[in-house]
């Protein structure tokens, strides 16, 4: 049976903070080491500690007082939990871990401060193993991977800086306005993106968006909105769509075999999981390029998309840290879902408790 527990009497010394950061959201989840969940929330606005990420850290800090006050907890009385496990995209290199944890851990949200890549919450969210390959394609990509003999793989996540090609939905977004202009004057294919990128944007021309971009009057960011129009384009035949989208499932599995062969699981059934807002598109055949791709490498490879919300991940790194049962971890899968997520409760008035121990 699945509990939640929802007073403010908890125990803080017994809670994980968990966070699952990236471009578009926040994920925070306050759980015991029973596995119980005491509290959730989802928050819109850049959680991503990159160099350069402004207001990041005010955007965690809603989702923390949303998620406490779910719990029935005093946000401001601090710390909040024993353990906080930031899963976050930005932490890239480990200069990036150090630097993100001091910053995070000195908001005294926790004694204890862990700092991952959202990538590994998406694997320990995907698997119970212990090791595996993850690759997240939201609007970045990335992938880390950890082998069965503990070893770690990961990748800087920097666009062309670090290699990345086709890299994410940002990347899918961007390319969707290139091809439409090249389309318009000649130097490319026509393609039904020439109609569609600019009509998501109310505006007559893909000439007239990137002109909006240019003179600050559209935000370039919010190019990325474009990815699920190239996924339109596609599912309506268009060859110009398809071709950007086989592009980036070619990325997607040359950044996985490469965590593969680095891990030295070419013959074991490696779980490989796949997550972010680009493998919610439901394109079957971007999947299964991504499964072809990978079977040449690994042919015992075990591909799935993650079902799970990330931020499970996270909890359940706090939780395998006090070495919680079994138990523990099956009770916190079953009630940190997507649905408790996006469907919580709302944001109440202080409730009149006996205050935490």
């Amino acid at each position: 049976m699945v509990r939640e527990v929802t007073n403010s009497r908890v125990r803080r010394s017994r809670l994980i903070l968990a966070v699952d950061g990236g471009d578009s959201k926040a994920d925070v989840a306050i759980a015991d080491a029973h596995g119980n969940l005491i509290g959730a929330a989802r928050r819109a606005g850049s959680a991503h500690f990159g160099l350069g990420h402004n207001g990041s850290l005010e955007n965690l800090e809603r989702a923390i007082r949303a998620a406490c006050s779910d719990a029935g907890l005093e946000a401001g009385r601090k710390p909040i939990a024993a353990i906080a496990v930031y899963c976050v995209a930005g932490a890239d290199i480990p200069i990036d871990d150090r630097r993100i944890a001091a910053e995070l851990g000195g908001r005294g949200w926790a004694t204890r401060t862990m700092v991952r890549n959202d990538t590994f919450a998406m694997l320990r969210a995907g698997t119970d193993r212990g090791w595996g390959v993850a690759v997240v394609c939201g609007t970045g990509l990335n992938c880390s991977g950890v082998g069965p003999d503990g070893r770690v793989v990961r990748f800087p996540s920097f666009g062309e800086l670090s290699g990345d090609r086709a890299h994410g939905g940002g990347w899918l977004g961007r390319s969707a306005l290139g091809v439409s202009i090249r389309a318009r004057d000649g130097r490319g294919p026509r393609t039904i993106l020439e109609r569609l990128a600019p009509a998501h944007f109310g505006m007559s021309s893909p000439t007239a968006v990137m002109e909006a971009v240019y003179l600050g009057k559209l935000d370039e960011g919010r190019l990325r909105e474009l990815a699920p129009v190239v996924f339109a384009g596609a599912s309506q035949g268009d060859a110009v769509a398809r071709a950007l989208i086989d592009e980036l499932a070619d990325e997607v599995v040359a950044t996985a075999n490469a965590a593969i062969r680095r891990l030295r699981v070419t013959t074991r059934d490696v779980e490989v999981i796949l997550g972010g807002g680009v493998f919610r598109s439901n394109d079957e055949d971007l999947f299964r390029r991504v499964q072809e791709g990978i079977a040449d490498v690994a042919p015992k490879a075990v591909i799935r998309r993650l079902e799970a919300p990330p931020v499970l991940g996270a909890a359940l790194i706090g939780i395998d840290a006090v070495r919680a049962t079994r138990e523990a971890k099956a009770r916190l899968r079953a009630s940190l879902t997507h649905q408790r997520l996006s469907l919580g409760r709302p944001m109440r008035k202080k409730r009149k408790t006996a205050p935490p121990r």
